[in-house]
């Protein structure tokens, strides 16, 4: 919010005029136009359409960035809704100054002047105008959006009579207008635009129209039946085509379509249970030319491997392997996406074979520990611990070589939850069983008396 600057005159409210900075008194502010427009006279709230709006109302619905700063109240650096002048000639919000006053201040807050007179007087002209502008954007703001539900609804009758390129173009249109406007979104949902968009759907449908449809539902608020007439299968394997095979913008659509889909209670495994899916979800995570396709990708395969059915097929694709390496150069949410999956799968015994075949999967567990957040280094310890007690004597040597004694001990003596500080007790039990005490702490670089 603008900051207000005090006029340097007696009684004149002030606040930066136009491009030159100098300040200027309210009535030359009106008539300069410096205020976007508002102008003086008349005392209808509508600012010209003969409507009466509530101002809060309209301030809190506009939620605008750039407002006049003579609207401004110095105290809260809020738009004023009641500004009241004190005999300085500052003005402020009734309720904010009021508070000033019962706390015991006698000077004005923006000057420090003393005050020779405690009493307040409503600032009324500067009142209409605040009212006035406010409600002007108010009613450009109504209008507008009224105009944008037209279009969606123009839009939508397009689509349901047009066919080939035309409705291509239909669809383009009104996915940016969805995209832009919640007004048009509820446009959209309230017109049975869902049913329409989600019949477009099917084995015959180009991806030209598939991927402009699946753009425009993921904007949607999708009720339970919708979400349902979206899982038939024919429907899903064209998201899956269009997965592996569209634009980077399509495929995030699609994982993000899929992912909310997979929400409903009454979801089946099957659904997701496509080696097509998984390969086309791990090349999305895998593209370092698209970054931002990791974060939706990791977010419906950590959906995907809650259904246990499914988890070994994960496994199958090679899917450990391939997360083990990324974990490195992973941000904290994906790192924390990735270590969850990989916790998961380590309940399978091929997940945890294919996590000890991994020659880097140790040393990277023990990197993550107490270094991003607690929750990682829960699934670090975990996928540590479902390794390990696969071969001890074998995983427990490289994990010592790695430094995960210390890493351990720094668990111990932190704030952690008990349930990591026990799982970092019998793990540090598991390190040390081929080692004489004397061995160890040398091999741990340990002192003594951390022992």
């Amino acid at each position: 919010m603008p900051m207000f600057q005090p006029s340097k005159r007696g009684g004149a409210v002030g606040f930066e005029g136009g491009g030159d900075g100098h300040v200027l008194d309210l009535d030359t502010a009106v008539k300069e136009g410096v205020l976007g427009g508002v102008g003086g006279g008349g005392g209808v709230f509508g600012g010209g359409f003969g409507e009466k709006l509530d101002l809060k109302t309209m301030i809190e619905e506009l939620n605008l960035s750039e407002v006049p700063p003579v609207f401004i109240c110095p105290i809260s650096l809020e738009p004023m809704q009641d500004p009241v002048t004190l005999c300085t000639g500052q003005t402020y919000e009734r309720s904010n100054i009021v508070k000033w006053l019962n706390l015991g201040h006698f000077t004005c807050p923006t000057t420090m002047q003393e005050l020779w007179d405690d009493s307040v007087t409503p600032n009324r002209t500067l009142y209409h105008l605040i009212c006035t502008w406010f409600s002007q954007k108010y009613l450009q703001m109504k209008k507008k959006s009224e105009d944008v539900q037209g279009r969606a609804s123009e839009l939508l009758d397009s689509i349901r009579k047009v066919k080939g390129q035309l409705r291509v173009g239909a669809l383009k249109e009104l996915q940016q207008v969805v995209a832009a406007h919640a007004t048009a979104r509820k446009a959209v949902v309230d017109e049975g635009g869902v049913l329409l968009l989600s019949s477009l759907l099917g084995q015959l449908t180009s991806h030209a129209v598939g991927s402009e449809v699946v753009a425009i539902l993921v904007n949607l608020t999708l009720n339970s039946e919708s979400k349902t007439n979206l899982m038939q299968p024919e429907k899903i394997s064209l998201m899956v085509d269009m997965l592996s095979e569209g634009s980077i913008e399509t495929k995030i659509n699609c994982t993000r379509l899929i992912g909310a889909l997979m929400e409903e209670k009454n979801c089946r495994s099957e659904i997701v249970s496509s080696h097509r899916l998984l390969i086309g979800l791990m090349r999305l995570v895998k593209d370092k030319r698209y970054p931002d396709g990791c974060l939706p990708g990791l977010s419906l395969l950590k959906t995907i491997s809650l259904h246990e059915q499914v988890r070994t097929l994960i496994v199958s694709i090679g899917a450990v392997p391939q997360l083990v390496d990324l974990l490195p150069g992973l941000n904290p949410d994906c790192l924390e996406l990735a270590l969850f999956v990989l916790d998961v799968l380590s309940s399978l015994p091929e997940g945890r074979l294919a996590l000890k075949s991994c020659s880097n999967t140790i040393s990277n567990m023990v990197r993550i520990i107490m270094r991003v957040s607690e929750s990682c280094t829960q699934h670090a310890l975990s996928i540590l611990w479902s390794v390990c007690t696969i071969a001890p004597e074998e995983c427990s040597a490289i994990a010592v070589d790695a430094g995960l004694p210390a890493k351990l001990l720094l668990v111990i003596q932190s704030g952690c939850s008990p349930e990591l500080k026990q799982q970092s007790v019998e793990l540090l039990k598991l390190c040390s069983l081929n080692y004489s005490d004397t061995i160890f702490i040398s091999k741990c670089k340990l002192t003594r008396t951390i022992q």
